[in-house]
């Protein structure tokens, strides 16, 4: 997965006072606990994503630093001042919706200066405001164009105009290019990335796509069940996840449950319900702790004859192939009975449906985490 190269807010020291904090934070709706004790601090000029699956608390995280829910318990702050009890058009902050929000009644540069007239500035400064905001999103040309006549891109930038044209301190971005097609979704991405550089103000950003939330990010949230599961860069949420449920969540993986059978000084080996044996490093557990082991797809070697591999070694038959243009997915059954999924590089040797192969990979490449 590609990422882009983060900004110098990924490195912000925790002397710093954060733009965005969350202090035990609280928020029901009658019995249902939507948000429960969270805290998060979001630094300077940081792309900050909330990333989880629906229902998992992201969206209503949002609302609470915009000020469309109050909290049940706990403190929001937003540049070192508690806005728990603010409104939501008096904080520094603003939001750019999935849906757009445009009023499709107005021009592009009447959508955007709507802000700055309820403001009651002037007709120059709303002007040049305007002006100035249109040559960041590059519509100058679209100015007298209605939300009809442009493309749902141009419609994604008219509201990120709309937003910066106000000067937050913090924007917010709900999933903002969810109703993108693909090939959209990832020119915005840089759109997005290109904006966030150029503007040095705070991004959080709510999205369900792990891709995106990768690209784009100098740290990651991951929520489930109103609660934060990890809080990391990229590559830690993505190489070392916590939990069964982040390393499953991001990106794909193979999840086989098991116990500890052995520890050494620098490995262990984990049993699986299946009575597979594996190998990896040792990262702290006790022998008869039930843990998860997790194996990305792309870590997965498969070969028609047997390798050298001494360890993580097991024969099986490939149940089902796919062919994705770089590469190919394979669901390899084992003779244990465990199901593997394996992504190879598209290359010249030939692999079918029910060829018996050998699957392996190193102590190195495969994480045991707590079950519990």
């Amino acid at each position: 997965m590609a990422q882009t190269v983060h900004s110098a807010a990924a490195t912000a020291t925790s002397t710093t006072q954060p733009d965005v904090e969350l202090r035990q934070v609280v928020k029901t709706f009658g019995a249902e606990v939507a948000v429960h004790d969270l805290d998060l601090a979001v630094q300077q000029g940081e792309f900050f994503s909330i990333l989880g699956p629906s229902g998992c608390g992201k969206t209503t995280t949002l609302r609470l630093i915009a000020g469309f829910e109050t909290p049940t318990a706990g403190d929001v702050l937003i540049q070192g001042a508690n806005v728990s009890t603010v409104p939501a058009h008096r904080r520094p902050v603003n939001t750019v919706f999935q849906s757009y929000a445009l009023f499709n009644h107005m021009t592009v540069k009447d959508n955007i200066a709507f802000g700055l007239k309820i403001r009651r500035l002037g007709s120059a400064q709303v002007r040049d405001r305007v002006a100035e905001a249109l040559r960041l999103v590059r519509l100058e040309a679209m100015a007298n164009r209605y939300p009809a006549q442009l493309s749902g891109g141009q419609q994604q930038r008219v509201a990120l105009a709309r937003a910066l044209v106000n000067r937050p301190a913090v924007m917010l971005l709900d999933e903002p290019l969810g109703a993108l097609d693909l090939k959209l979704r990832k020119q915005m991405q840089v759109e997005l990335t290109n904006l966030h550089r150029q503007l040095g103000i705070s991004f959080i950003m709510v999205t369900h796509d792990q891709e995106e939330a990768l690209s784009l990010s100098d740290r990651i949230a991951v929520m489930n069940n109103g609660q934060i599961e990890q809080i990391g860069t990229p590559s830690d949420i993505y190489d070392r996840p916590r939990t069964p449920f982040v390393a499953d969540f991001i990106g794909d993986t193979n999840l086989l449950a098991g116990q500890i059978e052995q520890t050494y000084p620098a490995q262990v080996q984990v049993t699986t319900d299946r009575g597979l044996r594996i190998l990896a490093q040792s990262t702290g557990s006790r022998a008869s702790q039930a843990v998860v082991v997790s194996i990305r797809p792309e870590n997965i070697g498969l070969s028609l004859s047997a390798p050298a591999a001494v360890h993580n070694c097991y024969q099986g038959h490939i149940s089902h192939l796919m062919y994705l243009g770089t590469h190919l997915h394979c669901v390899v059954r084992l003779s244990s009975g465990e199901t593997l999924t394996v992504r190879q590089p598209n290359r010249a040797e030939s692999l079918g449906v029910d060829a018996a192969v050998y699957v392996h990979w190193a102590t190195t490449d495969c994480l045991v985490l707590d079950a519990a």
